[in-house]
């Protein structure tokens, strides 16, 4: 019986998630889904941290932010069959905490009540396939600069995380201190990875990762959890508030902050699904099979966070960890958002994942990552300049939005100065428009960021 039941089991996963035609093993995909979900589940805590400062009860956010990440990556899972994660995303929770509710002094309910408009748009746009189109209709040049460029970005993130990178009065950024334990406990995290992949050990970043914790709870780096299991918090501060006060949207102002909230998401996930993509294998001729359904997924997910009190989910860059051990399949998120609810309950033991576990993953990662620059055609400088925007752009504003933004603002003009001008289709045309529009509404926006 039992074997019978293996087999049954193994059969249900090959067929819905194809893994001999994607040439990979259950076992691969369960450790790819292991390793982002380490990678990213500092969300769970820095989410409620950032909503908040905003006013917002801490415990229905962590909740909410748990549970968005389960439905955006089982939709993820079954709908479109990627190793893609999807969560509520830092950039946006920091403008609607700082931008919005402190800058603009619109209250954390009100905004809810833009974030669940702009869901609500976000899903539509996505039905009728409008973000599909537009995705498809990105250069490949421009594809591969976002890759790479992603790959900068969260190899910057590691750096700042572990302490390696720190802020400087002069320069902007310097090297951190060589006397923090911690940026020592990220530096053997690195060095542990990168010897474990030059040896080719399958899982060497998963097990990287969990050399760094268990050194970190040894010496004392990172605290041992007084206890282990706990209930999920309630929702009810945050559940339903954003449908509640849609009034709120007879104020102009508020249809700006909508505007931003969609355009970030957006562009946030379109760059994200681009790069990875491009980092897993799955682009076809310069398209993504089934970017419908991970796009769709992702909207559905959004719109539910919104209603249960989050921010905009997106698909998550640090899923570029879990792709780097092997993952190719929606298995690979199925089994993150299975760790995801039990989070829901073990959430004490979460807290030994720090920053000094999960930077050498994104580190290492980045450098794969930015493997994508050597097919970007750099002996053309109408597409090398736009795509070195895209590259720096990322890091150096720390938001990816900015990174593709600067692309498109270049990328047609450049084209067209080259005599190249009916190589360029009509949506790169017109969002190098609605970037403009974009830049221009926030210049105009309390603290001019969104991030």
């Amino acid at each position: 019986m039992e074997t019978g039941t293996g087999t049954f089991f193994q059969g249900f996963l090959e067929r819905t998630f194809h893994l001999s035609e994607q040439k990979t093993t259950v076992r691969r995909e369960i450790t790819a889904g292991l390793t982002t979900f380490v990678s990213m589940a500092y969300i769970l805590f820095v989410n409620p941290s950032i909503l908040g400062a905003a006013g917002m009860n801490k415990g229905a956010v962590f909740t909410a932010t748990a549970i968005s990440a389960i439905i955006g990556c089982w939709l993820m899972a079954f709908l479109a069959n990627y190793p893609i994660a999807i969560a509520p995303g830092l950039g946006d929770n920091a403008f609607f905490t700082y931008s919005v509710v402190l800058a603009m002094g619109i209250s954390w309910q009100k905004a809810m009540a833009g974030v669940f408009v702009a869901s609500v748009l976000f899903t539509i746009l996505s039905f009728l396939k409008v973000r599909e189109i537009v995705i498809d209709a990105i250069p490949q040049d421009l594809k591969l600069a976002m890759a790479a460029g992603i790959g900068l970005f969260i190899a910057f993130v590691g750096l700042q995380g572990g302490g390696l990178v720190v802020a400087n009065k002069s320069s902007l950024v310097g090297i951190g201190s060589m006397t923090v334990p911690t940026t020592w406990l990220t530096i053997f995290g690195i060095f542990v990875i990168a010897i474990l992949m030059a040896r080719k050990v399958p899982g060497s970043i998963f097990i990287g990762m969990i050399a760094t914790a268990v050194l970190g709870l040894v010496i004392g780096l990172i605290k041992t959890p007084t206890h282990w299991v706990s209930a999920a918090p309630s929702m009810q501060p945050t559940f339903g508030v954003g449908i509640t006060h849609l009034s709120a949207l007879a104020d102009p102002q508020m249809w700006a902050v909508v505007l931003i909230f969609l355009l970030v998401a957006f562009f946030d996930t379109a760059g994200t699904l681009i790069g990875l993509a491009q980092q897993a294998g799955i682009m076809r001729n310069n398209k993504m099979p089934r970017i419908g359904q991970a796009l769709m997924a992702d909207s559905i997910s959004m719109l539910a966070g919104s209603v249960m009190g989050t921010t905009p989910t997106s698909a998550y860059v640090e899923s570029s960890a879990g792709i780097a051990v092997g993952g190719k399949t929606g298995l690979t998120t199925l089994t993150t958002g299975f760790l995801f609810v039990l989070s829901l309950f073990f959430s004490p033991l979460l807290t030994v994942v720090t920053n000094q576990v999960t930077a050498p993953a994104l580190i290492i990662v980045g450098a794969l990552m930015v493997s994508s620059l050597r097919d970007i055609q750099w002996d053309k400088f109408e597409v090398a300049l736009p795509a070195f925007l895209v590259i720096a752009g990322m890091p150096l504003t720390y938001n990816i939005s900015y990174g593709i933004a600067f692309g498109f603002l270049t990328y047609p003009l450049l084209m067209a100065a080259a005599g190249r001008r009916k190589e360029v289709n009509g949506i790169s045309w017109t969002l190098m428009f609605v970037f403009i529009v974009l830049l221009y509404i926030l210049n105009i926006m309390p603290n001019g960021t969104m991030a």
